[in-house]
């Protein structure tokens, strides 16, 4: 399983929002390093438990409101999607924060994310925030055993991905993917992912 864009494997994120902190613990044990939540209260208590070298990633919508509780205590945020979240950011933040852009392409109501006609502009306008670098793309793929249709998902972030990286935008070097979870990473790798989110397939489910 080889990354196409560089014939190398792409960063595994260890979700453990249905896993303890001992299941999340023993996968630091195996060798795992990124780690990844969706709620503010499992991403405090795991970073806390966990040791100083790893990286957290934020994987979930973020809440405006909640953003003064976690910000600082993030390596990556994977959900920026709207204006309102951007401005409560750069307002809380005391140092840059590497954020992914989370990109809608399956256009699924059920889904957040801008859609793909809006993340240049969207992009463009993040650039009078001074604490937010956008590092890359996210999005999540619908869930479904249609191969095809995953794939033209993952190649089109990647095209949107290329497209904004062409830019040259200070602000926004855009390099990364992240996309592709328990049920689709293999593809996703394929297509391109720099980041793949697994979280039952690599620590299994224990809520």
């Amino acid at each position: 399983m080889s990354n196409d864009a560089d014939g190398t494997l792409p960063n595994v994120i260890a979700v453990t929002k249905y896993v303890t902190i001992e299941r999340a613990q023993e996968a630091y044990e195996a060798g795992l390093r990124h780690f990844g939540e969706n709620r503010l209260e499992g991403f405090l208590e795991k970073k806390a438990a966990l040791p100083d070298d790893v990286t957290m990633h934020f994987i979930g919508s973020l809440q405006s409101r909640k953003v003064k509780d976690v910000i600082n205590e993030i390596d990556y945020l994977h959900a920026l999607d709207r204006k309102s979240l951007a401005k409560e950011i750069n307002k809380r933040a005391e140092h840059e924060i590497k954020c992914f852009v989370q990109v809608n392409v399956s256009g699924e109501a059920s889904k957040h994310g801008v859609s793909l006609d809006e993340v240049l502009p969207f992009i463009e306008m993040l650039e009078m925030y001074e604490h937010i670098r956008v590092i890359g793309l996210m999005t999540m793929a619908p869930y479904t055993d249609d191969e095809a249709y995953l794939k033209s998902i993952f190649k089109q972030l990647k095209h949107k991905r290329d497209e904004i990286q062409a830019q040259h935008l200070s602000h926004a070097p855009c390099t990364e993917l992240s996309m592709g979870m328990s049920n689709d990473y293999a593809l996703a790798t394929e297509e391109g992912a720099t980041f793949v989110r697994i979280g039952t397939r690599l620590v299994g489910k224990e809520e």
